[in-house]
């Protein structure tokens, strides 16, 4: 007979992003153990647990092995916990069995946990507490013989805590983060439901990730998800899963900023869509990304642009030169411009800020210039975790967005593909050099346009001091992105085209 995952009741974490991929959260009345290595912020998930537990009417325990109260107390309030007003209030109680400076390390064959227990259950008691954390095993562990003691000891806590009806969090150490789940090989079969921690360093970067290996008898999210952990909020968790393609589409086109442009794309942007200008530096990327968001500046449009490879006052200085006042525009309340270099910090924290940015300021218009820059300072896999996130999130927010990327080679490249990002995106705009008989000029295609019918020639482009002009298609040129140029003589192009028509009419005299 099939369980009735709907019957295990859930109990929210706190943690933004983790309820989604627990299906609501850590089933009630269990253990979890929250197993990973150094720095993969297994104290800081267990406070959250309590923290909001707290928050939400519920008291708790915090049993410590490692650190003391105090130093918790301190470390925490850097998340806004504070753990020791909630103490006062009698909604939160430590059990301390960290190590004092006097302790001398025995190890005991026969010795238990039944003082340890009774002390837990005071607290509990004390507090009307449902919720504990243990943090961590190994610490208590490591006064133990050997892995059968270790076994016994891990089952009476858990079997301790059940019996008082609590939903607990042990958290427990690994050496490596792939391989044995705990540090004794027994922690993840004495407890009900295993999270994995792990704090990876790929490529010489780091980056944080989230697995529930298994939650007994109910269902729950497979797979990694990566998270963060921002002051002020504590764990994030970024669950692609959670990403829908339920967003509305609209029919409403918008100005680029550029009237040729527009009609190239058949009328302009879509409201709701996200549009790639992808070419090599200096091609007129940063232009377009400028004169997009002036264009909505003159509709009344809010305007907001994420800049990572210029300052503020670089990207003002070369608006003012295309006729565009970034400083009048965010007097008008109608840009905000936020510059950041991407190796202040990971990929995930800039989602996150970037996504508060966005729900604080409202934009009808976002730019990000460039992503090239984002993408250097994380994996592929994790970039594009990063796209697909700010995609779905600009999408569901029903705003146009504008993204920039640099191509690896000065007459082109494949970066579109490389990053995996252009079958994400709903407008691909290419920009090119073009070297035409010893001289370089610019040329711009409309490579994809979803939904909608778009000129395909390839047209040369200046820039001058009132922006970006748009001329007439190449002709008598191939190869152009690629980067591998062809000439054409006219001709030439009249005897392959009459080869062509004889192929056609094999039959039809000649004359």
């Amino acid at each position: 007979m099939a369980t009735d995952v709907s019957v295990i009741e859930r109990l929210p974490t706190g943690i933004p992003g983790f309820d989604h991929i627990a299906n609501g959260g850590l089933p009630r009345g269990r253990t979890t153990l929250v197993s990973g290595t150094a720095g993969s912020a297994k104290t800081v998930f267990a406070s959250q647990f309590l923290a909001a537990g707290v928050q939400l009417g519920e008291a708790g325990v915090f049993v410590t092995f490692e650190e003391s109260p105090a130093a918790l107390r301190r470390n925490m309030l850097g998340f806004g916990w504070n753990i020791a007003e909630w103490e006062e209030q009698g909604r939160w109680a430590f059990v301390d069995a960290s190590p004092q400076a006097d302790d001398e390390l025995m190890i005991m064959g026969a010795y238990d946990l039944s003082a340890l227990l009774a002390r837990i259950e005071h607290a509990v008691r004390r507090v009307g507490a449902t919720r504990v954390s243990m943090d961590s095993l190994g610490a208590i562990f490591n006064r133990l013989a050997d892995t059968r003691v270790v076994r016994n000891e891990l089952f009476r806590i858990v079997t301790s805590l059940k019996s008082m009806g609590l939903t607990a969090v042990i958290t427990a150490e690994r050496t490596h983060e792939y391989g044995d789940i705990g540090r004794y090989g027994v922690e993840e079969f004495v407890t009900d439901d295993v999270v994995i921690l792990r704090n990876l360093l790929e490529e010489e970067k780091r980056r944080r990730t989230v697995e529930i290996l298994k939650f007994r008898g109910t269902s729950h999210q497979k797979g990694g998800f990566p998270f963060t952990v921002i002051p002020g909020q504590g764990i994030v968790v970024i669950p692609l899963s959670a990403i829908e393609l339920k967003q509305r589409s609209s029919n409403v086109r918008i100005s680029s900023g550029s009237p040729e442009l527009d009609r190239m794309c058949g009328g302009g942007f879509f409201r709701d869509s996200i549009i790639l200008v992808s070419g090599a530096t200096g091609t007129g990327k940063t232009l377009m990304s400028t004169t997009f968001m002036a264009s909505g500046a003159l509709r009344g449009e809010r305007s907001l642009l994420f800049a990572f490879e210029e300052s503020r006052d670089q990207l003002a200085r070369n608006a003012i030169g295309w006729g565009v006042d970034f400083e009048q525009m965010e007097q008008d309340g109608l840009l905000r411009v936020v510059c950041n270099y991407p190796e202040v910090t990971g990929l995930e924290d800039q989602l996150i800020s970037i996504q508060d940015e966005i729900l604080r300021f409202r934009p009808q218009r976002v730019a990000i210039d460039s992503l090239s820059a984002l993408e250097r300072v994380s994996t592929i896999k994790g970039f594009r975790e990063f796209v697909i996130g700010l995609t779905s999130f600009i999408k569901h927010q029903e705003m146009a967005g504008l993204y920039t990327s640099t191509t690896p080679t000065l007459l082109g490249g494949t970066s579109i593909t490389e990053a995996h990002i252009s079958t994400i995106t709903d407008s691909i705009i290419l920009l090119r050099y073009v070297e035409l008989f010893g001289e370089m000029r610019r040329g711009l295609t409309v490579l994809k346009m979803r939904g909608s019918a778009h000129d395909k020639d390839i047209r040369e482009f200046s820039i001058d001091g009132t922006g970006m002009h748009i001329g007439r298609p190449f002709r008598n040129i191939s190869g152009i992105l690629s980067g591998q140029f062809t000439h054409v003589a006219p001709s030439e192009i009249e005897r392959l085209s009459a080869l062509f028509r004889d192929e056609e009419n094999p039959l039809l005299p000649e004359g």
